[in-house]
């Protein structure tokens, strides 16, 4: 085209004309003057895979050149395929030229205005469509100006049942979540979890969890501590997440074996080759100091060393520099070498009498507590004299963290659990009631009170207590004549008892005397017995609530009970939150973590934290 060539003024703009490369350029009309050089270099490569698929847009002047309104980028690119080679095939370009110079700046205002990128659901069709045809990824990353990440997310999404694309377009379900229905290879769950979730605001999160309930996040301490590859090798099933990059274990019962066998194996080492007593694993990610005491573990620590007089003033000198960040790497090997100096270590005494606990904390890692006596070695230990003797001394003792109210209110509320597992046991109860009267037992009153006394069996606080009514049974004289229940004819009366028969008889009997059942009947251990026997469950007649309990205690103590029901200590987060709290905040969180399942959830309860807490009762009864 040259300015000798003539064009008629009113067919300019109807018409696409061949124009040649070298008489266009950018016109000062087009609207993006800033273009990264990555984004032309990847739409070269794209029009030379693929060719020139939308013609440019111009204006020309009277010299015959061409100023590009619409399509810069392109005619960029073109440059550039040219640039890097001879034989490229754009000796031409087409070009629809605009009347006039009015015409060229709507065409550059409307393209750019009117510009909009494919919505995801036709990017996905379209990159499923190619990919149908045989284009690979590189091809189709090209054609379409992306990244190569970007269309192997895009063809997962392909992947997925037409109805949940349909529903993308629609706008019934985001982006967010077609990208999580990715992970199921489940159709049929699929499309009925996609009925659910269609026009409402659901997490990817919850959803991922609905399409593999059990499945578990290889963030998890026991994954990172098998390791995805040895579960893998060991036929553990796998899905990852192309978009977040998770991966998810689908099979809970491989990962928990191999977790079990591998901790096992690593509580050989500290008594082969570190000279322990005994080792033992447990499956908590932490050991609080609440668990020790349960244990009864008695606690022995590393004999300190000394450092000599140089030593020291070194250690001075690497400790003021590590406490203003200037310390290197060379010193704070060094620094770290006097510290171990000054920690110590433990002796052969010590780990002959002692052992330790290994766990996997939450980061995946081992971790050890070790100079650990059980009671049944504290005696020796204490003979060897790596273990000092209990003080006896008053002073030593701990102050109860309850009230005496509140201990005979919990004494109550036992002792009508095991009354109310008796009734369940009448043979177990004239056993009882033959070995209280007769002379093996020394004495009937150790028992059962023969005077049908009726110990106390209820709370003063009843909140969250399910009394057993047939332990009414037995109310006194004014009680009988407040409600009118008085006896006007005894002879009848009894007929009328004796033709009930022997097993409403026997039943009478039953709840009579299990009532007269007082707190630890003869001694605890005696009583405990009986209450194994009868299968007596405090849980089945009592819930502890903020009233009846938790308000009851103090606010160290809720603490301490929160890090035993979390398995944590006071560092986490959520005792962390939890202490900010006041006191009646705390009571009312309490009873919301022990009855309320979002709460549970909330807090991150794992199945056996709840089974756990399902079964807690304080231990002051």
């Amino acid at each position: 085209m040259t300015k000798q060539q003539s064009i008629k003024t009113n067919d300019v703009s109807t018409a696409i004309l061949q124009i040649p490369l070298e008489m266009l350029s950018i016109s000062d009309l087009n609207p993006r003057k800033t273009v990264s050089d990555a984004h032309i270099a990847n739409l070269a490569d794209s029009i030379e895979r693929f060719g020139l698929i939308h013609n440019l847009a111009g204006l020309m002047d009277e010299d015959g050149k061409v100023g590009i309104v619409a399509g810069g980028c392109r005619l960029r690119a073109i440059q550039l395929i040219a640039k890097r080679s001879k034989d490229h095939p754009f000796v031409t370009v087409p070009v629809k030229l605009a009347a006039d110079a009015l015409e060229a700046e709507d065409w550059a205002s409307a393209e750019n205005a009117a510009r909009e990128d494919m919505t995801p659901a036709d990017e996905v069709r379209a990159f499923g469509r190619m990919k149908m045809r045989g284009a690979t990824v590189p091809e189709i990353a090209l054609a379409f100006a992306v990244t190569e990440a970007r269309v192997y997310q895009r063809l997962a999404l392909a992947g997925l049942p037409a109805a949940v694309l349909d529903a993308l377009t629609d706008g019934e379900i985001s982006l967010g979540t077609a990208k999580a229905f990715t992970l199921s290879d489940d159709e049929a769950l699929t499309l009925s979890i996609l009925d659910q979730v269609k026009g409402q605001a659901i997490s990817e999160s919850a959803i991922k969890n609905a399409l593999h309930p059990d499945a578990i996040k290889a963030s998890d301490r026991r994954a990172k501590f098998v390791g995805v590859d040895a579960y893998e090798a060991e036929g553990g099933a796998v899905t990852r997440d192309l978009f977040s990059e998770e991966i998810f274990l689908a099979s809970p019962a491989l990962l928990d074996q191999l977790f079990a066998e591998k901790l096992d194996t690593a509580c050989a080492d500290p008594i082969k080759a570190q000279g322990w007593a005994w080792a033992e694993t447990r499956s908590e990610a932490w050991l609080n100091h609440y668990d020790l005491d349960q244990m009864k573990l008695a606690r022995i620590y590393p004999i300190g060393g000394e450092l000599t007089g140089a030593e020291a003033k070194e250690y001075d000198e690497l400790a003021e520099l590590a406490n203003g960040g200037v310390l290197d790497e060379a010193g704070e090997a060094r620094l770290s070498t006097l510290q171990a100096i000054l920690d110590g270590d433990y002796s052969t005494d010590q780990r002959a009498h002692a052992g330790c606990i290994i766990l996997v904390n939450g980061s995946g890692k081992l971790e050890v507590t070790a100079g650990l006596v059980r009671p049944e070695d504290k005696k020796a230990a204490i003979e060897a004299g790596v273990l000092q003797a209990p003080q006896t001394s008053k002073t030593d003792t701990p102050k109860s963290p309850y009230s005496q109210k509140l201990t005979t209110d919990m004494q109550a509320i036992r002792l009508a659990s095991v009354q109310a597992a008796l009734l369940a046991k009448p043979e177990l109860v004239l056993d009882l009631l033959g070995f209280g009267l007769s002379d093996v037992s020394g004495s009937f009153e150790s028992v059962f009170g023969i005077r049908l006394n009726r110990p106390t069996n209820a709370p003063s606080v009843e909140d969250g207590f399910s009394r057993e009514p047939r332990l009414d049974h037995g109310m006194d004289a004014s009680e009988y004549w407040q409600q009118g229940k008085r006896v006007e004819d005894l002879s009848l009366a009894f007929v009328t008892f004796r033709e009930s028969g022997k097993k409403a008889r026997n039943a009478k009997i039953t709840e009579a005397i299990t009532r007269t059942l007082p707190y630890q009947a003869g001694d605890p251990a005696f009583f405990n017995l009986i209450a194994d026997e009868a299968g007596a469950d405090i849980r089945k007649h009592w819930t502890p609530t903020a009233e009846n309990f938790f308000a009851r205690v103090s606010a160290t103590y809720l603490i301490d009970l929160m890090c035993d029901f979390l398995d944590c200590d006071a560092r986490d987060d959520r005792v962390a939150g939890f202490a900010k709290l006041k006191k009646a905040e705390k009571a009312e969180k309490m009873e919301m973590l022990v009855s309320d399942p979002t709460t549970q959830k909330l807090m991150g309860l794992t199945p056996d934290q709840k089974a756990k807490l399902d079964k807690w009762v304080p231990d002051c009864v």
